[in-house]
Parts: C-alpha cells; structure tokens; sequence
C-alpha cells in the first residue's frame, strides 16, 4: 500500500514537472516566434532637411533602439543640404558604433547628401542611391562665405577619407568631396565605389541587397537576407519635428522680417503687448536658425543694412530714398544669406513676397507716422491743465466751465466766480476741473457811485 502510495506520487510529480516542461516550452517557441517576427522588421528613418541637433538625437536614439529591439538592420533614407559639423559627428558616430548594419539610401530621386549629408552616407555599411541624386559638396565654410581654415579643412578632409577606408570605398574620391567642393551623380558613385547599389525604390533595394556580405565598422560582418524583411517608418516625434522644421532657410528668413515688423508695430502703437512679445520670439528663432543654417556673413549685414535703412526712412520721411536702399539691401540679403553651393537658399518666390509685404507695411507704416505728425496737440485729461475756457454759470463753490469746446463740471475752492467769467484750469481730479478766476489787468476801472462828468 505505501509502495503504491510511492508511485502514485511519483506519476502526479512526473505529470506536473512534464506540464511544466511543456508551458515553459510553449513560452519559449512563442517568444521564439514572436523575436523572429520582429527581427524582420526594419526601421526606416529620414535624414531630411538641415543636419542639427534634433535630427542627431532622433537617428542616434532609434538606431540604438533598433539593436536593442533586435533588428536585422536599421536604413536612412537622406535628403539634405548639410547642416552642423557637431550633429553630424553624433550620427556618424552613432552609425560607426552600431551592432547591426546600417543602410544609407539617398532618396527619392532629385535628393542629395551635401555636406553633413555625404559624411552620413560614407559612414554606413551600406551606401545606396536612388536615380537622379548626387552626393559630395563638402568643403567646411565660413560666415564669409569663403573656404573655411586650413585647419577646417585638413579636419574634415581626414575625417571623410577615415569613413571611406573603414568600409574599403576610394579614399581620393571621398577627399575631393572635401578639397575640390566635387559632387557627384549616383551612376558615377557607382562607378568609382563609393556606393554599392543604385536602387529605384526601398523595396527594390532590400531585394538588391539580398545575400550581401557587409563589414562593420567594428570588424564584425554579416550577410543580409532580406527575404522576409519589411520597413517600418519610424519617424521624429511630433514636438521635435516641429522644432526641426522651423530649422528651415526660408521660415528663418520670414521669421526675421516677420519679427521685425511685429516689433514695429509695437513702437508705433506700444500697449500691443502680444506683438511684440510675438515679434521678439520670431526674431529668437530666427537667429538661432542663422547658427545652425551654412549661413553667409554678407547676407546677415545686407539683412541688418536692410532694417536700418527702413527705420532711416521712417524716423526721416523724405523723397524714399531710404525706403528704396532698403529693398535693394533686402532682396540682395536674402540671395547671399546662404551658401548656394550646398543646396541652402530661400526662395525666390519667399523673397519676392516678403519684399512686397515689407514694402507695403513700411509704406503704410510711414504714410500713419506722417499723418500723426501733421495732427493738432493731444486734447485729452493730460493737456487740459492750464487751458481757458468760460463759466457758464456761476462757479460757488461748483459750476459748469466750457473749455477746449467741452464741458466740464468745475470747483472753485475758496472764491466766487460769475456767469460768464473768463477762468483758468489748475487741476484735474478724475473729470472735475479746478478752476482760478483770470483777473484782466488791462480793464478800466469802475466810476464812483453819484459822480458825473462835468458839464
């Protein structure tokens, strides 16, 4: 019976262990499953617009999540003019320390990889680009305008011919993007092995890149089978995306002229609080737009000779002249605010349309000041003290005095005035006048009672 017992117990323990076994099998397959699923997912980022710092957190942050997450592969689609050296530096570094490859894919056609832009693309692993793009244009610029320092350009010069040598691309070529400001199409990458593919589309460049072999930056090296892979957009979240935006070359040139004019309009009418609090942060942004944005010393100083020549013409309304210098500083500040050579630049529509609304505001602005120039002294409660008016009826101690044509209840503290008698205001209280008798010192004096003149 104990035996029995024994091996009841032993066939109950054995049934739970084995169930256990299962559940804990069945939680692994679909763990399993479940990682499979996701490892064929791959993010797909954007490189679009001006490289600064909200751009840099946003790839480093995803492509960091993505090898956490276990992702097979992480690819930025590129479009960009350049932007700052520092943020560049955060996203290549980014690319440099990733454990799973990295695709760089400049796209869609027309798109380029600039300045920032080409250091972006040489440092993944893998370089792709669609038809119609070109990349390069990297020659470090000044506030000037001209070729940054030697120092500058021996820095970024050795700095892309390292990215290119890490993945075995032409060094020369990758250096004259720096030295020569050389740009080049996507078939011409091709062709001097700076990219690997040149692909119409992001699905027809995973099939492209089927069975690939790809080297690291850290030695590692893989073979990409993206049979199964799918993209998933991955983009910036919204209130960075808004800041990212607003880093735009021709919403920082309206930003400025728009602040501008705001403050102006509070000069010209103060009270307006909200314009002026409005216009100061328009200019903010602005300005900080010029720091991250290639901008060009000549053109910030034709914006600034700009204002000036408005502000000129409005203190001083004479034949326009002013006004004139103002537009053609205006229009010629706007064409050099950038370096062109990168792809930055605003508008020309942008620039014709701020020039109309710049001219008419001014315009309308001056024709206000002129008018309010040519208008008589103010009449209000501040200017009435020491004006004449007349009683227009006897003033003891209140009455009715009329002064500047209105009527004003008045007080005479301490005298008696009569119907009709000239006075003078000495004091306002709220809308009651005191008012003072005006005594004429030049009117004869009265005849005694019961004299006569002879006869």
């Amino acid at each position: 019976m104990r035996n029995g017992e024994r091996r009841g117990r032993t066939s109950r323990a054995a049934g739970i262990a084995l169930g256990i076994a299962l559940a804990v099998a069945g939680g692994l397959s679909l763990a399993t499953s479940a990682g499979a699923q996701a490892s064929t997912e791959v993010p797909l980022l954007q490189l679009d617009g001006v490289v600064d710092p909200f751009v840099a957190d946003y790839l480093q942050g995803a492509i960091e999540r993505a090898a956490d997450d276990g992702a097979p592969a992480v690819m930025i689609e590129i479009d960009t003019p350049g932007g700052l050296i520092s943020s560049e530096r955060q996203i290549t570094q980014a690319v440099l320390a990733s454990p799973i490859p990295v695709i760089g894919y400049v796209a869609p056609q027309g798109a380029r990889a600039a300045s920032a832009g080409a250091f972006v693309l040489l440092s993944c692993p893998v370089a792709a680009m669609a038809p119609g793009t070109n990349v390069g244009a990297a020659t470090p610029v000044g506030l000037d305008g001209a070729v940054g320092s030697d120092k500058a350009v021996n820095d970024a010069a050795a700095s892309i011919r390292s990215l290119a040598e890490t993945y075995g691309r032409d060094p020369d070529v990758a250096e004259s993007f720096v030295r020569d400001a050389a740009s080049i199409t996507a078939e011409e990458a091709l062709d001097q092995g700076m990219i690997d593919v040149i692909a119409p589309s992001e699905t027809q460049l995973l099939a492209d890149l089927d069975g690939m072999r790809v080297d690291l930056a850290s030695g590692a090296n893989t073979t990409l089978d993206t049979t199964d892979w799918t993209l998933r957009d991955e983009p910036m979240g919204g209130f960075v995306s808004f800041l990212h935006g607003l880093l735009d070359p021709n919403l920082a040139f309206v930003f400025f002229w728009l602040g501008l004019i705001l403050i102006v309009i509070e000069l010209i009418v103060p009270g307006h609080i909200f314009s002026g609090t409005v216009g100061t942060i328009l200019l903010v942004l602005a300005v900080i737009s010029f720091g991250v944005l290639p901008v060009r010393l000549i053109g910030v100083l034709l914006l600034i000779a700009a204002a000036i020549s408005f502000f000129v013409e409005m203190s001083a309304p004479g034949l326009g002249i002013w006004g004139a210098l103002g537009l053609v500083f205006l229009v010629l500040g706007a064409w050099f605010l950038y370096d062109r050579a990168g792809g930055v630049e605003v508008s020309p529509i942008v620039i014709g349309g701020v020039a109309v609304a710049v001219a008419g505001f001014f315009g309308l602005a001056l024709s206000k000041l002129v008018a309010i120039r040519h208008m008589p002294p103010p009449q209000g409660p501040e200017a009435i003290v020491g004006q004449e008016g007349v009683a227009l009826g006897g003033i003891d101690p209140d009455g009715i005095v009329r002064v500047n044509a209105e009527e004003w209840r008045a007080v005479a503290p301490g005298t008696r005035i009569a119907k009709g008698a000239k006075v003078r205001v000495t004091r306002l209280d709220g809308l009651v006048l005191t008012v003072e008798p005006i005594h004429d010192e030049h009117a004869p004096a009265a005849t005694s009672e019961g004299k006569g003149n002879p006869a």
